[in-house]
This record gives structure tokens, C-alpha cells and sequence, in this order.
């Protein structure tokens, strides 16, 4: 059964995302985010530009525990006064928490910068059978119709789909488009969908790089 895939719908693409902070910035970092935030957006510069891995998959494996090993999951309710609320990767460093939207979008920008190609890269969200909660991870193809593989802030071993079966597909997207949970490029244009709001939101908020 092929999982984490489906139909397309075109959205606003960034093409190129490069990650530079100078003394100013992370002089407002300190004085915005805490005294630990200027070696968190240093951290994070460094992995994404003295990257030597040989692989992708070193990348994911980088990545996540990158994230995973230092951010605090936190509900938007708890962090931001809101039900539902898509941070950027830079405000994500900046609180040094977030829900699980947040990790997965720090994830997908990190690899992007890295080199990875974001035909790729999918954000997906997901059932979390086991708590009856929606969810949103970051999936991997290797190629076009490949097994994705499942990058998750609940748990830090990279997995592929088949082994993930307390996850329940339900849609996924990237900056080329979004898809049901159906086999990539065989269904019918789904048309435009409020789902992709808050990504649109996102880029927009990205694209005026504010800390």
C-alpha cells in the first residue's frame, strides 16, 4: 500500500532559503529570545553550512536530532495564546519550543538549506492512532513513488511509513503543492484548500524575516 502521498495543488514556492545571522541579529536574539538564544540560531547556522554529509540520509539523521534534542514541545495554546499558530523556524529557535507543526517546518527549511531537494520533502499530517490526536511530521522520498521515510519529534529513530503504524496518513505538501492521502499524481486537482492557509501564512511571514 503506498501511504503519504496523493493529489496537487500549486502554492507559492521558495526557491532559495539561506540561514546568515550577523552580530545585529544576534544581538536582538539575546535581548528578544534569552541569553541562550544567540548559540542557538550560531548552532543552527553551523549545521546547515559546515555540513560535509555524504548522504541524505546523514542529513535526516542530523536534522532531527538536532531538533528533537533541544526544543521543547509546547502547545501553541500554552506558547501562544492561540489554538493553532505556525511558527517559523526562526521563531522556533527563538521560544526554544513549539508543537509538533513546528518542529516538522524546522525540519523541512534545515534539509532545503542543506541541499536536499524539496521534491523530497513532504510536511504530513497524520492521526496519531495511539492518542486520537492529529499530528504533522516530516516524510522523505528517496524517488518518486518511493517509501517515505518518517522524521517525528515523538520519537527519534527515522523510520520508513510501513513501520509507523500507530500513523494514519491524511494529507501532506511542500512548497510545489499538497496531496490526500492517495498515490502522488494519480488523482484529479483537487482545486484551491483553506489546509494550505497557514503554510501560505508561513511563507508570507518567512518572506519578511522578522525575529
Amino acid at each position: 500500500m503506498t501511504v503519504f502521498a496523493g493529489l496537487v495543488i500549486a502554492v507559492p514556492v521558495i526557491t532559495e532559503t539561506i540561514f546568515r545571522f550577523d552580530k545585529e541579529f544576534l544581538k536582538k536574539a539575546e535581548e528578544k529570545c534569552g541569553k541562550e538564544a544567540p548559540a542557538r540560531f550560531t548552532a543552527w547556522e553551523e549545521l546547515i553550512h559546515n555540513d560535509k554529509s555524504p548522504s541524505d540520509r546523514e542529513k535526516l539523521k542530523k536534522v532531527n536530532h538536532f531538533y528533537n534534542s533541544r526544543i521543547r514541545f509546547v502547545s501553541d495554546l500554552e506558547l501562544w495564546g492561540v489554538q493553532d499558530y505556525w511558527a517559523t523556524p526562526i521563531e522556533f529557535l527563538c521560544k526554544n519550543a513549539g508543537d509538533c507543526e513546528d518542529f516538522a517546518i524546522a525540519k523541512y527549511f534545515t534539509l532545503k538549506a542543506m541541499g536536499v531537494a524539496e521534491e523530497r520533502l513532504n510536511i504530513t499530517y497524520v492521526k496519531a492512532i495511539q492518542y486520537n490526536i492529529a499530528h504533522m511530521v516530516l516524510t522523505y522520498y528517496s524517488e518518486p513513488g518511493a517509501e517515505p521515510l518518517v522524521l517525528d519529534n515523538l520519537i527519534d529513530s527515522i523510520d520508513p511509513a510501513s513501520k509507523r503504524t500507530d500513523l494514519m496518513p491524511v494529507f501532506s505538501f511542500n512548497g510545489s503543492g499538497l496531496w490526500t492521502a492517495k498515490q502522488r499524481g494519480q488523482g484529479k486537482s483537487a482545486g484551491g484548500s483553506d489546509r494550505l492557509r497557514p503554510w501560505q501564512g508561513l511563507l508570507q511571514k518567512m518572506s519578511e524575516n522578522k525575529l
